[in-house]
């Protein structure tokens, strides 16, 4: 009746040392490291880096307690922090020796202590969130006149491309803060221009104006668009800063809106505020362009005078080129960007996917510019360098585009890397900055650590002087919901913060309710007289259908957190939500297990250890031991 066959404690035993494996990680703590990742997107760090550092470190008598090349950063590992002070400023003079142009971001790091046994086993500690590792903390404001500006400019160029197609002639076209300005001749034009816009422009809106030089026509984006250029912009940036920051191998970054125009950074491990900055920094600009092919631009690019707009930047390979000043495309146009080989002459080529409205821009430019080069441009910083300049070789629609021309199978990845990770649909600017220094956070674990702690031994404590054995099978059953929560983070390489530290304080006292209402229905069978083996089975059986109902609640009352919640509710919402289903397993099958080993084999058992069992009826009380 009371018995597990072989197999279920078998996957008991089994889920215990994968629980173990994977929870022994986060007792090893953190390890000060230096960080050394790609200063430029045009520059890769790989093998030969790496060999610089080690001989840096070895010529500077700096020691690491290990060295690696983990996911396009190089991490060196030291005993204590003066060790990483000395050994960053090694790194710093052998692989920048210009400071004003970095070809390289050198850091401060933590990273785990976990020998290379687990290391192999791919069992990691949970990344720890800011407010328990320590790190940088930035607000960001985005300038959503620029994003407006940028829009309109855009609007601009192809609303005189769409007035040359209609043949709609006009006294002149531009641009007035976010306000386009036409010049017509009379109200003939006017009225074909307001058609114009209605039928292909529904974002912008027109009024008429004029003065003592003649008719003409206002043309302004409407304020429900203008919002949605404003929130686009937002979210494009918040997903350009996760693509570069997550190149740059900076553990679990948090980076979320913060009211209408805001983004909030976190940098967990980093603790050099002007390197966190110089991460931001890399944050990168993508513009198509066409190349400038006159007489004029030739002379230029052997040091001549640029010519009226036009502008002169450097190829990866440091030969100038002069590109014009017209924007044909910019990185929100562009949707994916991978590596490939030409079906034809098997050369490596980068296929780019554009939306619809780039897709039609690109079709209308290499129409008309059959023969001609034109150049992707990346722009970091400030400065811009330019990725790739191919030849047009004929019109390209369909929004698939394919760039080739003397590249290497890296060159293409690299180029397809750069091109992928995005553009910034406006600039930004730090508006608050903040630094958690390691000690803050280590006296938060330690607080977090001690309140779990405390809390799990005087729970233990409590069952086992009111339900004797029963309550001992609890405390066990409730460290081992504890070892799996752990395991599971781990698992996930979910991110813990104090708000989830406090969900697991909470998950200990739920995960102990369902051993309550367990001990419980077996004392009501004991009080009726039934025998200890049957009241075992009973208990169980009969006290399941109340804890998977209490416990399926709960979980929809953490799924909602997860859903709509942001931050720390759902870092709380996480840790709360999986507690459950841990607890579930632990509570009714592992101290099943327990108990089934104990009094399973014995066949005449006259009783259980689980504390007083009252009758009522009788008003007396008998000890069920």
């Amino acid at each position: 009746m009371n018995r597990y066959p072989l197999w279920k404690y078998l996957t008991l035993v089994i889920a215990l040392l994968l629980g173990a494996v994977y929870t022994l990680p986060n007792f090893y703590g953190e390890a000060p490291a230096v960080q050394v990742s790609s200063g430029k997107a045009t520059i890769k760090v790989d093998n030969s880096t790496l060999q610089k550092v080690e001989e840096a470190l070895k010529n500077g008598n700096s020691t690491p307690q290990s060295i690696a090349l983990e996911g396009g950063s190089i991490r060196a590992r030291f005993e204590n922090t003066d060790q990483q002070l000395k050994a960053k400023d090694l790194i710093q003079k052998a692989l920048i020796p210009d400071p004003s142009d970095p070809q390289f971001v050198v850091a401060l790091n933590l990273v785990s202590r976990s020998p290379d046994w687990l290391t192999a086993l791919h069992a990691s500690p949970m990344y720890l969130g800011l407010d328990l590792r320590g790190g940088v903390h930035f607000m960001l404001q985005v300038d959503m006149q620029a994003a407006l500006n940028q829009r309109i400019e855009s609007m601009a160029g192809d609303l005189r491309s769409a007035m040359r197609e209609k043949d709609i002639r006009h006294g002149g076209l531009s641009r007035n803060a976010q306000t386009i300005e036409i010049r017509v001749r009379d109200t003939q034009q006017a009225d074909a221009v307001k058609r114009l816009i209605s039928d292909q422009f529904a974002d912008l809106q027109v009024r008429d104006t004029g003065d003592a030089a003649g008719p003409g026509l206002a043309v302004t984006i409407k304020p429900e668009a203008a919002r949605r250029v404003q929130d686009q912009a937002l979210k494009q940036n918040i997903t350009t800063l996760h693509n570069r920051i997550n190149e740059l191998g900076v553990a679990e970054p948090v980076i979320q809106q913060q009211g209408l125009d805001r983004i909030v950074v976190q940098l967990p491990g980093v603790q050099d505020t002007a390197k966190a900055k110089d991460i931001l920094g890399r944050t990168a600009t993508l513009e198509v362009r066409m190349v400038d092919e006159s007489t004029e631009a030739r002379a230029a690019e052997q040091g001549g005078l640029v010519p009226f707009g036009a502008e002169r930047y450097l190829e990866r390979d440091g030969r100038p080129l002069i590109v014009k000043k017209q924007v044909v495309l910019t990185g929100d146009n562009l949707t994916d960007a991978q590596p490939g080989f030409d079906s034809q002459t098997q050369e490596p080529v980068v296929n780019l996917t554009l939306d619809g409205k780039g897709a039609r821009i690109f079709k209308d430019v290499t129409r008309d510019n059959v023969g001609k080069r034109m150049a992707i441009i990346l722009f970091e910083k400030g400065k811009g360098e330019v990725v790739t300049a191919p030849v047009i070789r004929a019109e390209i629609g369909g929004g698939r585009v394919q760039i080739s021309g003397r590249m290497t199978t890296v060159e293409a990845n690299d180029t397809a890397l750069l091109l992928r990770a995005g553009s910034l649909a406006a600039p930004m600017e730090i508006i608050e900055e903040r630094t958690i220094g390691p000690s803050l956070g280590a006296e938060n674990i330690a607080k977090g650590f001690n309140s779990v702690t405390w809390g799990f031994v005087v729970i233990v404590l409590f069952m086992v002087i009111y339900y004797a054995m029963f309550g001992l099978f609890s405390g066990i059953a409730l460290g081992v919901n504890l070892l799996f929560l752990v395991a599971i983070l781990s698992m996930l390489q979910a991110t813990l913060t104090l708000p989830g530290m406090a969900a697991m304080a909470l998950a200990l006292g739920m995960a102990i309710d369902s051993n309550v209402l367990i001990n419980e229905r077996v004392r009501e069978e004991l009080r009726n007289g039934v025998s200890p083996q049957a009241a075992i089975h009973a208990g169980y059986d009969r006290a399941w259908a109340t804890i998977f109902d209490s416990n399926i609640t709960t979980l929809i009352a953490g799924i909602a957190l997860l859903a709509f919640g942001s931050g720390p509710v759902r870092g709380f919402a996480v840790v709360h939500c999986i507690g459950i289903l841990t607890s579930m397993f632990s509570a009714v099958f592992f101290s099943r297990g327990l108990v089934n080993l104990w009094y399973g084999g014995k066949k005449k058992l006259k009783s259980v250890s689980i504390g007083t069992v009252w009758r009522p009826e009788a008003g007396t009380a008998v000890k069920a031991d």
